[in-house]
């Protein structure tokens, strides 16, 4: 079987939600599935790590799909005709993008529907296109792929498809989150809060993160508790983060926020390893892949009461209202006046971490990939 996949999204370096679920799971299929081919469709030169196996054949074609023209050029033209060329059998698109040029059975994955709940997050071209073509895309396809079940009832609802054609493939955590020792956790506090304890947000920064309410939370917490306690906010900014940086340089206790940028994972692992709490406020996730990773860690967090956050922390975290910094900055007050509850929490994490592999993800993944080259 001839497996072609869209993996515009493996960009070294720069590996987030849908890249890390992209590498992750193609890397166990390859591995898994020697006897078959897969064709690897890139949108610009590629990385030699991304070439999984001898089974893995590299394609680069143009444009380059980062506007909604070009993804309209890539998808209908460039893809369909390397489709086409290497006369496949399977299209998987892992990023939510189909073609609607091409015969070949598609496996789509659609990890949210953010862009639908919060439009204006989105730069208007963005919004247009999403909104416009992914229910074209998600009609089309033979089998969607999801990544929780609320992401699966929200597909289903929205675009009127059969849940029995929505199969829900979690994400996982990468193998460097682990727990860390006393003696490490000590090393990293001193390197980035002066051996101070702190509360950690990892993730792309724009609106849907909600950080300028994490920031208002933490001014609060910061003045109803004597208390050395840092925030550490680790992710790149991605767009609309300009209120971002506004309260970066103008908030209150702003030396005891701390912005290390984007970090590897074998160093994100660390700082979150070693954090009192993660703190994840999103607005809405299809998933929330940072809550699995503190887990792994054995670190308990704080997530929203909304979307599939809920049913990813199961009861090794505290909820709050995404909209209220006061609920947030209360639960982090709890959190750090309790400490018998932080290890309550605490000692929930791997169960519940342990529910998530990329070994399920992708065993999942494989299975509707095979349905879809069902005649």
């Amino acid at each position: 079987m001839k497996i072609a996949v869209n993996t515009r999204l493996l960009l070294k370096g720069k590996l987030e939600g849908i890249g890390w679920f992209t590498y992750q799971t193609l890397k166990l299929l390859v591995a898994n599935h020697p006897e078959h081919e897969f064709i690897f469709i890139f949108d610009r030169p590629y990385d030699p790590s991304f070439i999984f196996g001898k089974n893995v054949t590299p394609v680069v074609i143009g444009p380059p799909a980062r506007h909604p023209v070009l993804f309209y050029l890539w998808l209908d033209w460039s893809v369909s005709f390397v489709l086409r060329k290497y006369k496949a059998d399977v299209f998987l698109s892992p990023d939510g993008f189909g073609s609607l040029n091409t015969k070949v059975p598609t496996c789509l994955v659609i990890h949210d529907l953010a862009f639908e709940h919060f439009p204006e997050h989105l730069k208007t071209s963005h919004s247009f296109y999403f909104r416009k073509f992914t229910p074209r895309f998600a009609q089309k396809a033979k089998r969607i792929v999801t990544v929780s079940e609320y992401s699966k009832t929200d597909i289903s609802r929205r675009y009127n498809i059969p849940e029995s054609k929505i199969a829900v493939s979690n994400n996982a955590a990468h193998k460097e989150y682990v727990p860390l020792s006393w003696d490490v956790c000590e090393k990293i506090k001193a390197q980035y809060t002066d051996a101070c304890e702190y509360f950690v947000f990892a993730g792309a920064l724009h609106p849907r993160k909600n950080v300028v309410n994490l920031l208002k939370a933490f001014i609060r917490f910061k003045k109803r508790n004597r208390s050395n306690m840092k925030l550490v906010i680790v992710g790149r900014m991605a767009w609309n983060y300009k209120e971002v940086v506004e309260m970066k340089n103008d908030m209150p206790f702003k030396e005891d926020v701390i912005w290390p940028g984007y970090l590897d994972v074998s160093e994100l692992a660390n700082v979150i390893g070693a954090a009192y709490a993660l703190v994840y406020a999103s607005l809405f996730e299809g998933f929330g892949i940072p809550i699995i990773e503190a887990y792994k860690c054995g670190v308990p967090a704080i997530v929203s009461n909304t979307s599939s956050m809920p049913e990813v922390a199961g009861d090794a975290a505290l909820t709050v209202d995404p909209n209220d910094y006061r609920d947030i900055a209360e639960k982090m007050t709890l959190l750090y006046k309790d400490e018998s509850l932080r290890n309550k929490l605490a000692a929930k994490t791997q169960e519940q971490a342990a529910k998530y592999t990329w070994e399920n993800a992708a065993e999942i993944l494989w299975e509707n990939i095979l349905l879809c080259a069902e005649k």
